[in-house]
């Protein structure tokens, strides 16, 4: 498998790469529907049990996006980027992109639901990565801008389950989030646990 258009993504030439389940790629043109990004290392059952669950509160097909930046982890080599794809091949659209940050998410999938679980969620909401309060609100105000929401799903972090109820959310942006019910999914597996 060779990816087209990498290049174009990592020089900012293009936002995204969409890669149809059946190998078809579209530039910056993200399907409808809700969108789950991840690392994917490796795709899991946790993974296809949210997307699945964000398709039923969405009523469509939940894409994924992999970012080849990460604000944590750096950029992704493109052995790398083609070795996660594949495991979307023939299942699902997988888009790529180089937003590690939802704000620039919310810029290139406009109106989209964006996915994602309380771990990344609380990541979202630290106030470190925008340089502040008043940084990370900015971030909220352009998701919202953007016509974006956010889904969350309940995630086991040391020993406990936390859900949206545990984040830190600012009052004047709850209307911004939302929660995939616990009863609707819950799968208590981790990329980190598995390749361990």
């Amino acid at each position: 498998m060779s990816i087209p258009y990498l290049d174009d993504l990592r020089c900012g030439r293009i936002g995204s790469l969409s890669i149809s389940a059946e190998g078809q790629y579209a530039v910056d043109a993200p399907p409808y529907g809700p969108i789950l990004s991840g690392s994917f290392n490796p795709l899991h059952a946790g993974h296809r049990g949210m997307s699945a669950a964000a398709a039923t509160i969405c009523g469509a097909p939940t894409a994924f996006e992999l970012p080849l930046r990460n604000a944590d982890k750096g950029e992704l080599p493109g052995d790398e980027v083609i070795r996660r794809a594949r495991q979307f091949q023939g299942w699902a659209t997988l888009i790529l992109s180089c937003a590690p940050f939802f704000a620039q998410k919310a810029r290139l999938y406009p109106g989209r639901t964006l996915v994602l679980g309380y771990d990344t969620a609380a990541r979202l909401l630290d106030p470190a990565y925008y340089g502040g309060v008043s940084g990370l609100c900015d971030a909220l105000d352009q998701i919202r801008a953007a016509g974006c929401r956010l889904l969350v799903a309940g995630r086991l972090v040391h020993g406990r389950f936390h859900t949206l109820a545990d984040l830190n959310l600012p009052s004047e942006y709850v209307d911004l989030v939302r929660a995939i019910p616990v009863q609707q999914f819950r799968m208590d597996i981790s990329s980190t646990k598995l390749r361990r």
